[in-house]
């Protein structure tokens, strides 16, 4: 762009406004939001209850989607054959106990203790019970001085069955006549696919989770990598798979009813039981232990995933099993609060959607963190209630033989196990779940003009999710609060009014300034204008923004120029060129990004909310500017914005998602490569006409959505590498 420095002495007086607001109520609220610490797993998670039923219910189903977008699971891979083998049946008194392995997807094996009742006269199939284990493996052992302390402080009651809780509650389960099973965790005994280590105490990159070193995009990729991050692949979703697989298992045995399906888990299996209820309809009594709370939401990789918790947390995500029964219980670990903090409020949700009955929370403020002889038992009782086994009370847990090493070992000479492990089997699983998404994804594109909107519906869904834009937080017409007004008529005829909005999604403000011409009239068009270093740079004397702002106001429009967050205002209190990340030493996302908005999702959110602004101070239609390192952000608030953007101007200069390298990236979304980048969110914007500056080819598929809306001619692109010239810019977003 050429200068103009005739015009110089316009943006002068305007600057001079600027600094005089420099100091302004707006600093000060900035300067907190900056300042102040990232969400962590250990921060405080409440339950907001809606007023009514119709609001929780639309509520759940938006959290439900969320659930299975963040934990990679939308939309679903194929259940394909598990391929199930049971051998290796042994005895002990009132149940049999036999091992099992499965594939939850071809070549990864779910490994596990089925556990069947003996002499029970119960007519019919049987109740079905899922054991998620939690940390620790389905065959640790308490030591002898151990379980002493454990009788001694009245948490277990025998030696020999007490050793071992979490097979103690499958044997008694199948004693009360249900058939359970036990699965392994990842890394845990016979699951031997994935290392321990990998899944559990990931702490630094490895060499395969980086790209290669000449740029070039790998063909496969392990956890934890940029490919694999951009993707939504993460432990705690292959769990989260392993477990409704798990359930598949469960159902399909002959003498389970399927319709009597429970799940009870303690720590991180308690974890997998709040998710399995939330998003499996089939799981009709839940007793997810040890981790529904308002606090700490869980400290491990396998229970944590970029997006989950943005702006909800497990009491929240337990809800999502109302009206069905579920229970818990509070003990001396972060559970302790519950009692006054989480379960009054879970218990209003069963109230407005069932009965407040069917939620429980017994508090033990006397035991550590743990699923005892004394927690199972209220287990046992909430289960024999639920699943209709009609049983008299109180039901006593017995003693049994302990259990070998050897005889829970799933894996033998006759059943060898799998010989692809580690970093080759972690490709495969990628892959696979790559794939799936891909030829899933793959047919929700359009083929005719009918199956556009249910493309974009779905599609904006999931962008909606990645971006943490949620429906329910409606884009309120928060007034503008004005820092500093002041007309510039006897300088430029041009006036310039400085103030911010509130954000709806986080503390904070977002400054803005909305420059007229002196005297213009009320209508016409209104350009919101986003660009690098906010409205400082477009407003700064002589620059090359200079000549657009110019013209922009001579067309008669109104210019609307926002700090989006880390810009203007916020590049005085710090670095922008980088994500904030957590103080965390462990090197994985999702302990930042589970719990905070990226630096692209916040600054979509501002703009969405500048653009709601604008229109409800206008009936006048409302196009967008964005360029430089916004110029994604633009892009995705015209897609997300359901044609709000009467018109948009994009200056990609090449960007694309799947560039990026590193979860620091400011550019980093999670999934943002999974739901089809740039030419997604394009694909999404139409029919709106759109200009995009870009030193590559929009795909085929996104024009062929305009194509097919009779919108080509709104589709104009610019090659990046020649300078877009202002005039034709102004022309653009200014006209009718």
């Amino acid at each position: 762009m050429c200068r103009l420095p005739m015009i110089a002495g316009l943006f002068l007086a305007l600057i001079v406004l600027l600094v005089e607001s420099r100091h302004s109520p707006a600093q000060d609220s900035i300067s907190q939001v900056q300042t102040g610490e990232l969400k962590t797993l250990d921060g405080h998670f409440p339950l907001k209850v809606p007023a009514t039923k119709q609001e929780w219910e639309t509520r759940a189903a938006e959290l439900r989607q969320h659930l299975l977008i963040s934990t990679g699971l939308w939309p679903e891979p194929e259940r394909t054959p598990l391929n199930a083998v049971i051998h290796g049946r042994i005895e002990r008194e009132g149940f049999s106990i036999e091992k099992v392995y499965f594939e939850s997807l071809p070549g990864h094996y779910v490994t596990g203790l089925l556990f069947r009742p003996l002499g029970n006269d119960v007519q019919g199939n049987r109740p079905g019970v899922l054991c998620p284990h939690g940390h620790g493996g389905r065959m640790d052992r308490f030591n002898e001085k151990r379980i002493q302390e454990e009788i001694a402080a009245g948490r277990e009651k025998y030696v020999e069955s007490g050793q071992m809780p979490k097979l103690a509650r499958c044997a008694q389960l199948a004693r009360m006549g249900c058939v359970t099973f036990i699965f392994d965790m990842l890394g845990y005994a016979d699951s031997v696919q994935f290392s321990f280590e990998v899944a559990h105490r990931h702490q630094n990159p490895r060499p395969e989770e980086t790209r290669p070193s000449d740029g070039s995009l790998p063909s496969t990729w392990t956890m934890y990598s940029i490919d694999a991050e951009m993707r939504l692949q993460s432990i705690m979703g292959l769990q989260l798979w392993n477990a409704s697989r798990a359930l598949d298992f469960l159902a399909s045995l002959p003498d389970v009813d399927d319709d009597r399906l429970a799940v009870t888990g303690n720590s991180g299996g308690g974890t997998q039981t709040i998710m399995l209820g939330a998003i499996d309809p089939r799981v009709k009594v839940s007793f997810p232990n040890g981790m529904v709370s308002t606090s700490m939401q869980g400290g491990c990789y396998c229970e944590n995933c970029n997006l989950l918790r943005v702006d909800t947390g497990n009491v929240e995500l337990a809800a999502l099993m109302a009206p069905r029964p579920q229970a818990m219980t509070a003990v001396n670990d972060w559970t302790r609060e519950m009692i006054t903090d989480g379960y009054p409020q879970l218990k209003q949700i069963y109230r407005l959607v069932g009965d407040e009955a069917d939620v429980r929370c017994d508090h033990f403020p006397e035991f550590p963190h743990s699923f005892n002889y004394v927690t199972r038992a209220l287990m046992y009782s909430w289960m024999n209630r639920h699943l209709a086994l009609g049983l008299p009370e109180p039901i006593i847990e017995t003693d049994f033989a302990h259990i070998t090493d050897e005889e829970g070992k799933v894996w033998n000479e006759a059943h060898p196990q799998p010989t692809t492990v580690g970093p080759e089997h972690e490709r495969e699983v990628c892959k696979w779940f790559n794939a799936q998404a891909n030829l899933a994804i793959d047919e929700l594109w359009p083929s005719t003009s009918d199956e556009i909107a249910t493309f974009q519906s779905s599609m904006r869904t999931a962008w909606k999710t990645i971006l943490s834009v949620s429906d329910s937080a409606k884009f309120h017409a928060s007034p503008m609060k004005i820092d500093r007004s002041r007309a510039g008529e006897n300088v430029t005829g041009a006036s310039a009014v400085h103030g911010h909005l509130e954000r709806v999604f986080e503390n904070g403000l977002i400054p803005l300034t909305i420059i007229q011409r002196e005297g213009q009239s009320t209508s016409g068009p209104v350009v919101v204008w986003c660009l690098d270093g906010g409205r400082d740079r477009a407003l700064a004397a002589g620059g090359d923004e200079s000549r657009l702002l110019k013209m922009l106001l001579d067309s008669g429009a109104t210019v609307m120029l926002p700090d989006l967050y880390g810009q203007g205002e916020y590049e005085r209190l710090g670095d922008w060129s980088k994500q904030r990340l957590i103080n965390d030493k462990r090197h994985y996302a999702a302990f930042t990004f589970g719990y905070n908005r990226t630096l692209d999702a916040q600054r979509t959110a501002d703009l969405l909310q500048v653009i709601t602004h604008a229109k409800n101070r206008s009936a006048d239609p409302v196009a967008l500017i964005g360029s430089g390192t916004v110029a994604p952000v633009a892009l995705a608030a015209t897609a997300i914005a359901e044609h709000q953007v009467a018109r948009a101007a994009v200056m990609l200069d090449g960007f694309r998602f799947t560039d990026v390298t590193s979860y620091t990236d400011v550019h980093f979304v999670p999934g943002a490569v999974k739901y089809g980048d740039i030419d997604a969110l394009v694909a999404l914007a139409a029919p709106t006409p759109m200009l995009i500056s870009d030193s590559r080819r929009i795909g085929g598929r996104a024009r062929t959505v305009y194509q097919m809306l009779e919108a080509s001619d709104s589709l104009f692109s610019h090659d990046a590498k020649e300078p877009l010239a202002a005039e034709k810019l102004a022309e653009f977003v200014t006209s009718p």
